[in-house]
């Protein structure tokens, strides 16, 4: 018995040139944009973010070394920093690919349209 959960070539009655047209078409092409447009900056951001702690350790230990509160210097508290910016860029990233999902559903009701 066939699990119908996921759709088959064979089910749409797909051929690889309808698979290139849904690439080529504005809204796919929209759709990776928007990817791009989040997924890179977040990236960059948090490798930034990432290596800057040893960066400023190396460079600058007196700085970091300072206490902030009792014996937690500024490299702990960045440090654990680093797991409050993974969460934040986790909680966006949940967020933004709520659109993601609503373009892509779009996508394929178009195409599904196409077939029915």
């Amino acid at each position: 018995m066939e699990d119908s959960t996921y759709a088959t070539d064979a089910d749409h009655h797909f051929a690889a040139k309808d698979w290139q047209a849904v690439e080529d078409g504005p809204q796919f092409k929209g759709l990776v944009a928007a990817k791009r447009r989040f997924i890179i900056p977040a990236t960059v951001f948090f490798i930034l973010y990432y290596f800057s702690l040893p960066v400023l350790v190396g460079y600058y230990p007196a700085l970091m070394s300072r206490n902030v509160y009792g014996n937690i210097n500024l490299a702990y508290v960045f440090a654990l920093s680093q797991f409050l910016m993974a969460w934040i860029i986790m909680f966006c990233y949940v967020r933004r690919a709520r659109y993601f999902d609503k373009l892509e559903s779009q996508i394929v009701a178009d195409v599904e349209s196409k077939y029915q």
